[in-house]
């Protein structure tokens, strides 16, 4: 499960992503540990993520950054850090969720280059059941310590054989050669996160090797979920006003990568924000009502339109990157690549039963005994999308479950009843981008007795 440390919003860093006993947080402050000036390869410079210990404590860097230029990065790039949560694991068994490396490995050094400063890359060598998530820089052709880096557990992280190339030492005139590359996450499940932490994993030669994998932190997209709405009871001729919820029904918490926000860069958002709710709440609405005062049984009929719209969702992922359905993930690398997806739960996206892009109206048909009243609902799911101090990112956008029709039955001088009530089947339309987004679920009638009243929600 992936939880949010509490803490104030003003003080993000003290607001760590928690997987298990591992904490996340991020850093723009590094220091320089070579690059290469004087060597005749494209300019690149190496810098080590440094985590200030006044601000992050025990957070240590998963691996050192290449830089395609030798212009400071500082305040400019933001990686993934990692500390090790001060409770165990939830499975004892499993142990922590760091671990130094055991040794490294050397990948490369720059011996032939012409640069004026040695230096050279190393791969960690991780101890069993851990994996290395970057490799490790040193301004010399010494092994780093072994404090530079934390490998992380194995169940913590996911594999990807899929990289992009950040650098390599082309023309350089070194003896030996380096291509250096960027982790790309692997596609996310429903409810999962894959976060590349933003580091550099060094190999000889300029092509990978067979079977050359690299690995993200694995985030899980954990869904607070809060009573649903109390189905409404009939208690009279007319039903009663329904009242608004005081929750929402589900909320997920994102992080502020995940999120494209119209008024912040990334790195504002950072600190501005530094997570993002989703919310749905769930609520009633009345399709319509009817009071049957004759002797024999009637039948009442009410169509209900519903309440997405294909342009409202549209304009909601275009403005805040998030997707519905589908997995989503950053635009660009910048602040660093992830692949995220929304649980169905969340969502209503499951298939075959998706209903987003069904804009028909709902008919609803009810036979109704003799001096009897009813009263027809369906649920409607509001969509909001707020910073952490509570400002809306945008407007709500809504959808009705065609699943979720209900009745409620009253007869004078008898407790009230509720019953389940079938939509009439009808063949559903695909309707163009309409002009108009996010109306409400606005019922029209076909008036079967004059009793019978419409009302829209």
């Amino acid at each position: 499960m992936t939880i949010y440390d509490n803490a104030q919003v003003s003080d993000w860093q003290r607001e760590p992503i928690r997987v298990d006993n591992l904490l996340i947080n991020f850093t723009t402050e590094f220091l320089s540990i070579w690059d290469t000036y004087g060597s005749s390869a494209e300019p690149a410079s190496f810098w080590r993520p440094t985590p200030a210990a006044d601000v992050l404590p025990g957070y240590f860097p998963l691996g050192d950054v290449v830089h395609p230029g030798r212009d400071n990065i500082n305040n400019k790039k933001v990686v993934a850090v990692v500390c090790e949560a001060s409770t165990p694991a939830a499975d004892p068994e499993k142990g922590k969720a760091l671990s130094a490396p055991t040794d490294f490995e050397l990948v490369w050094k720059d011996s032939g280059s012409g640069a004026t400063k040695n230096g050279s890359v190393w791969r960690p060598l991780p101890p069993e059941g851990y994996v290395a998530l970057g490799s490790v820089c040193s301004n010399s052709h010494e092994k780093p310590s072994r404090n530079a880096v934390r490998c992380v557990r194995a169940d913590l992280v996911s594999a990807s054989a899929t990289c992009d190339l950040i650098w390599n030492d082309k023309g350089s005139g070194a003896r030996q050669s380096i291509s250096t590359w960027s982790a790309a996450p692997p596609v996310a499940a429903s409810g999962e996160m894959h976060l590349a932490p933003g580091t550099f994993a060094g190999v000889s030669g300029y092509a990978l090797p067979a079977n050359f994998l690299v690995y993200s932190l694995r985030l899980h997209l954990a869904v607070q979920v809060n009573p649903k709405p109390t189905a409404p009871v009939l208690l009279g001729v007319t039903p009663e006003p329904l009242h608004a919820p005081e929750q929402p029904t589900y909320t997920a918490r994102l992080p502020w990568f995940a999120v494209k926000d119209p008024l912040f860069t990334p790195l504002e958002q950072r600190d501005h924000s530094p997570f993002y709710q989703l919310e749905r709440t769930d609520h009633y609405v009345l399709v319509g009502h009817g009071h049957n005062s004759g002797q024999d049984s009637t039948t009442f009929r009410w169509s209900a339109q519903r309440a997405q719209r294909t342009r409202g969702q549209w304009a909601f992922s275009t403005l805040t990157s998030i997707e519905f359905g589908v997995q989503w993930g950053a635009q660009a690398p910048s602040p660093f690549l992830f692949s995220a997806r929304l649980s169905h739960e969340l969502t209503q996206c499951e298939m075959p039963n998706n209903e987003w892009l069904d804009t028909s109206a709902i008919d609803v048909v009810a036979v109704v005994d003799s001096h009897k009243a009813v009263a027809v609902y369906l649920i409607q799911s509001d969509y909001s999308l707020v910073r952490a101090d509570g400002t809306p990112v945008t407007t709500t956008f809504s959808y009705t479950d065609g699943r979720s029709l209900h009745i409620s039955q009253y007869t004078p001088g008898a407790p009230a009843s509720t019953v389940a009530v079938a939509p009439e089947a009808r063949v559903p339309e695909v309707a163009d981008i309409p002009e108009m987004d996010n109306d409400s679920a606005t019922p029209q009638a076909e008036t079967a007795l004059e009793e019978v009243t419409d009302t829209a929600p």
